[in-house]
This record gives structure tokens, sequence and C-alpha cells, in this order.
């Protein structure tokens, strides 16, 4: 495998600071990367089916190559892995594999290992460190970084959970050439959101290059990620724990919670998917109470359909609940305080902002009108 030059975003947390590389060829080398962290020559791995196929063997000659035994735990696949059930057998097997504290346990997978695999880090022995190494475009430029980690209950999703920062990050960009079309595209919502809710010359960027991006570049792949972190890093080292401008990072996540809820957590709407509608639901209501240029949510939404995405509730299959059901879905997410939901909303592309000050009205408006274009 190519061993391309390695891009390093650290995440500065005082004592608990990490690195997050990003380049290819970095799982054949995550033996001697990893090997600094580990007090003895041993790790266990979680993981998940498609992605055990895929990469399970190639982590394993990386680790073996700094004389690191591995065992591993293969999960199904799949949103419902993020379970109570999937947890408790996760945790069991590493009490069985004998993890220590001062082991390392390593989540190799999209962002439902990455959650799973951290919280059940952060609860064995009160705290045992880990690794990402994430296989997702999604899971690298958003779920592996920041240490939020959990599981998804009948309530809604990320009830149950803990903050658990990892040690150390690698986003293998050339895992991604492995990744269908439509997983793909569903990881550039998110990367589209550090452009809409902070940098508007992102934004332009993946205007010009995303459809290169997509194809398989990898150079702009890596730019993409390294952009995207750098961001994610940043907002996380001023407010680990979302006491503020953290919350930022929930752009179109009000609506896609509750879309996923409403259609199961499944393969009907996958999560990316569910951020992009939520961000340009999000710009449109913005529009709709005059905080942005009316321009604006055309500009989002032309750039997603210029990239073949799902960004409308049209594009949905299946049937959806009235906007009624959908609001109160939305006040079952955690983001609700004082019982008032919090929107993450725009004044233009680049510039968000939070508020608790959304007009129940125009909001119910915006949903009515958006499922009828469905018809």
């Amino acid at each position: 495998m190519e061993h391309d030059a390695c891009d390093i975003v650290a995440v500065e947390l005082g004592a608990r600071r990490y690195e997050v590389r990003v380049g290819a060829g970095l799982v054949a080398r995550a033996g001697a990367q990893i090997a600094p962290l580990l007090g003895r020559r041993r790790v266990a791995v979680l993981t998940e089916e498609t992605v055990a196929e895929l990469h399970l063997p190639a982590l394993q000659d990386g680790l073996a190559a700094a004389g690191i035994d591995m065992q591993a735990l293969t999960l199904p696949a799949g949103e419902g892995t993020k379970s109570w059930r999937h947890l408790a057998q996760a945790v069991e097997w590493l009490l069985d594999a004998q993890v220590e504290r001062n082991d390392v346990i390593i989540a190799l997978g999209g962002g439902v290992i990455g959650d799973l695999a951290g919280f059940a880090a952060a609860i064995l022995r009160r705290g045992v460190r880990f690794v990402q190494i994430p296989t997702s475009l999604l899971a690298q430029v958003d779920s592996s970084v920041g240490g939020k980690t959990g599981i998804n209950t009948a309530q809604g999703k990320n009830l149950v959970g803990a903050f658990h920062q990892p040690s150390l990050v690698l986003a293998d960009i050339g895992l991604l050439d492995t990744l269908p079309p439509r997983d793909l595209l569903a990881g550039y919502g998110e990367v589209v959101k550090y452009g809409l809710l902070g940098d508007a010359d992102f934004f332009g960027w993946l205007e010009r290059n995303g459809p290169a991006l997509a194809a398989g570049d990898r150079a702009l792949r890596q730019e993409a990620v390294r952009r995207s972190v750098a961001m994610k890093a940043a907002i996380v080292a001023r407010d680990e724990t979302e006491q503020g401008e953290r919350a930022l990072l929930n752009l179109g996540h009000t609506f896609c919670h509750a879309l996923e809820a409403v259609t199961g957590y499944g393969p009907r709407l996958l999560h990316g998917e569910g951020v992009a509608i939520g961000c340009v639901l999000a710009f449109d209501l913005s529009a709709r109470l005059g905080l942005c240029p009316q321009e604006e949510p055309g500009r989002v939404a032309a750039h997603m359909a210029a990239m073949g995405m799902k960004h409308r509730l049209a594009d949905i299959e299946g049937d959806l609940p009235d906007a009624d059901t959908l609001i109160a879905r939305m006040a079952q997410d955690k983001k609700v305080v004082d019982g008032r939901m919090r929107f993450v909303l725009a004044h233009g592309i680049g510039d968000a902002f939070v508020t608790d000050a959304v007009p129940p009205d125009a909001l119910r408006d915006l949903l009515q009108e958006s499922l009828a274009a469905r018809r």
C-alpha cells in the first residue's frame, strides 16, 4: 500500500491532548503508531461484519508488524448495534478478554462502532483508553473526533453515553475506496455541514471540488477530511462538553434525528443523508425568518443536488408522518433545554448560530410545505 504524506491535526485538551492523523496507508502502519500507547503488546478490537471482511486482516498485519497481538469481536453491521444488548455483549467480551485499565481498545468501523466502542471503553474499569480507526467518511470527519460516545434507546438517539476522548485517531483515506457511493455521499453531508456552519471559503472549495472528491480523488478527500477535522478539533478544544459553541456542530441534526426516528434508524435514511436534509431545512427556516439572504438555501440545495445527494424530504422513500408528529419527535431531542427546542440556524453560509426562538408556526409551515412537495 502506498505511504503518502500524513496530515496531523491536534485536539488540544491539555493532558488529554491527542492527534488525528489523516492520510493513506495508516492501517498498514497502525502497529508502529499505536505501540507508544501500549504497556503490553496486545490490543482488543471492536468492529462489525462488513468492515471486518474488508479491513480486519490488514489491521492485524499492521499490528503484527510491530509485534502486537490482536483479539477482535465482530458485531452486526448497522445502526441497531448501538444498543444496550450489544453494549453489554462488548463489555462482557472485553472483560473475558482480560482487558486491563492500562490496555487499549481499538474501534475499527464507522460511527456506530466508534460510538459503541468508545462508550464501552468509557465504562470498562471506569475508563480504558481507546483508538479510533474510522472506516467511513462520516466517521473520519465527525464521530471519531471529540469524544462523544453512546448508544441509542427507544426514546431516541445517543441519549445514553459519555464524553470519553480517544488517545489517537487514524483516518486512513485509502479505506474510503471501499465505501459504496451512497455511504460516501452520506458522509459528505457532514463535510458540507462544516462549510455551512463556519467556513464559507470551505463551502466554495467544496462546490468546486466536490464532484472530483466523490469520484475518488484521494488528495481532495484528504484535504476535505483534514479541514473538517481541524474545524471540529478547534471547536471541541474550546467547548468539550457542549456548553456553548460546540452546539453549532449540530447544524441539521434536530431535523435529522427526528427523521431518523420516524424512518426506524435503518437503511431508508442514513445519518449523513438526514444531516444534509436537515441542513437544507435549517437554511430554509433561516430564510423564512428573515435571518439569512433568500438565495442562500437555494445555493445549499443546488450543491447537494449537483453531488447527487438526498437533500429534500421528497428524497426519502416511503411514507412520513405529518408535521406535528415530526415536531413532537424533535421535542424529544437531547438538545431541548427547559422544554424549548434549540435550533442551529444561519445568517448565511459559514455563519451559523444557536437559538431557541423559533416560532412554532414557522416550523410547522416549513415542514407541511416540504411534506406536501413529496406528493
